[in-house]
């Protein structure tokens, strides 16, 4: 029998706002798909850096934690679906 380990997310680290993440660290904290985190940035919801001449992107904790709360949702106008997230 084999076990997988599930992480819930109650068990990640909280956002430190003065911590560099990389596009695949900035996904797994934000419970996100690699993809996704790509399209944030290049649709500038999400900032980010790339010095020049270099592939690696940097994320600032404090970068997730502005769009977190640019994207937040008005309970008021908020409609729940069927999904279960």
């Amino acid at each position: 029998m084999v076990f997988v380990a599930m992480t819930h997310h109650l068990s990640r680290p909280p956002i430190e706002p003065l911590r560099v993440y990389s596009r695949l660290e900035a996904a797994e904290v934000l419970n996100i798909s690699l993809s996704t985190v790509r399209r944030l940035i290049a649709s500038g919801q999400l900032r980010a850096s790339q010095p020049n001449g270099m592939r690696r992107v940097f994320i600032t904790g404090q970068a997730m934690l502005d769009f977190l709360e640019a994207t937040q949702v008005d309970p008021a106008s908020y409609i729940d679906s069927d999904e279960d997230d």
